[in-house]
């Protein structure tokens, strides 16, 4: 989908000011407010805009430990063990890879002690082969969209 320059300016205001009302970003980027209402159901349509919900810390939750587990699955079972996935509440991401693995998780847990029994239950699961697991030490770059936004505006100035 293309995105113009206005809606890199919506955009932006949106990843910088998030409780901010629709009438004050309309204000703000001096347009009218259907104008950017239009923008904002168009680029919710498109996929673009994806939720709207507060960012959350699984640290401030009592869960501080942050782990990358690599699953390797029996042939045919991708989705049986992608759907037991999502029943585990430690589990905040899980995606289908290529290379060592089938599919890649982020699991978050108290402590080392709660990752194992983690680990555990996901060994368990049938069609889990085996898996790798990688402990992350720090954040170094936290996760963000800004940057792409406005490589992205960049582009379509030109």
């Amino acid at each position: 989908m293309a995105v113009d320059e206005l809606d890199t300016r919506i955009l932006r205001l949106l990843l910088d000011q998030p409780r901010t009302s629709v009438r004050e970003y309309a204000r703000i980027l001096g347009v009218a407010r259907g104008t950017l209402q239009a923008r904002l159901d168009r680029l919710e349509r498109d996929g673009v805009i994806t939720g709207t919900a507060p960012a959350l810390s699984p640290a401030a939750l009592g869960h501080p430990v942050l782990a990358f587990v690599h699953i390797e699955v029996t042939q045919g079972h991708l989705d049986d063990v992608g759907d037991a996935l999502a029943g585990v509440p430690e589990i905040v991401e899980a995606f289908s890879i290529t290379g060592g693995g089938d599919l890649l998780t982020r699991v978050v847990a108290r402590d080392n002690a709660h990752l194992e029994d983690v680990i555990q239950k996901l060994i368990s699961l049938p069609g889990v082969v085996r898996t790798r697991t990688e402990v992350a030490l720090r954040e170094r770059v936290p996760h963000r969209m800004l940057p792409l936004v406005e490589s992205i505006g960049r582009t379509a100035r030109r």
